[in-house]
């Protein structure tokens, strides 16, 4: 173990500093940061404390700045409205989960290998359609949509900023189908 900021991969962490060991500088807000040297695979990597910490606050006040945007678009496009009025409202809670309940059970019939009956899938569209036809829940269920829909984006746009070391353009988005990158389920 290298010690906190330095990670261990298939090589040796030294620190200079007072006696030869690890050595940590303090900075505003109380936060240690590693001054040393990393050593990984013959590649000398100077980790420049300093610098460090800087770009450790600047990726986190950016982060909180996008944080920010989207609680005002989730403000002003009335999704945050919807989720509220749709949990105020113990008649459509109620629909939604006994509806959740019953999809549930029919999924796991169905995946132990029993043969779901016209009946049940008969009232569990009844349920279904009846949810759907109540304003407050079909407005949490679009709102859940549109959340899911800016939780991609901003994924996608991430990891494509990383994965081609710069902002993705509309047309490097487009790629890939619509995915919003491994693991999300979407795929």
């Amino acid at each position: 173990m290298c010690g906190e900021g330095f990670n261990y991969l298939s090589g040796q962490c030294q620190s200079f500093g007072a006696a030869g060991g690890n050595s940590f500088g303090q900075a505003g807000g109380g936060r240690k940061f590693p001054v040393g040297v990393c050593i990984f695979r013959r590649i000398v990597v100077y980790c420049a404390a300093k610098l460090l910490f800087m770009m450790s606050t600047k990726v986190e006040t950016k982060t909180n700045e996008l944080c920010q945007a989207i609680l005002e678009h989730l403000q002003a496009g009335g999704i945050k409205s919807r989720i509220d009025t749709f949990l105020a409202d113990a008649s459509a809670r109620g629909a939604y989960e006994n509806l959740m309940s019953k999809g549930q059970a029919l999924q796991e019939k169905q995946h132990g290998g029993a043969v779901l009956e016209p009946a049940e899938i008969a009232a569990f569209e009844k349920d279904r359609d009846a949810l759907l036809s109540n304003p407050v829940a079909s407005g949490f269920l679009d709102a859940q949509e549109e959340m899911h829909e800016l939780q991609s984006s901003v994924k996608k746009t991430v990891a494509k900023t990383i994965e081609l070391g710069r902002i993705p353009t509309a047309e490097d988005l487009a790629e890939g189908g619509g995915s919003c990158g491994s693991g999300c389920g979407c795929h």
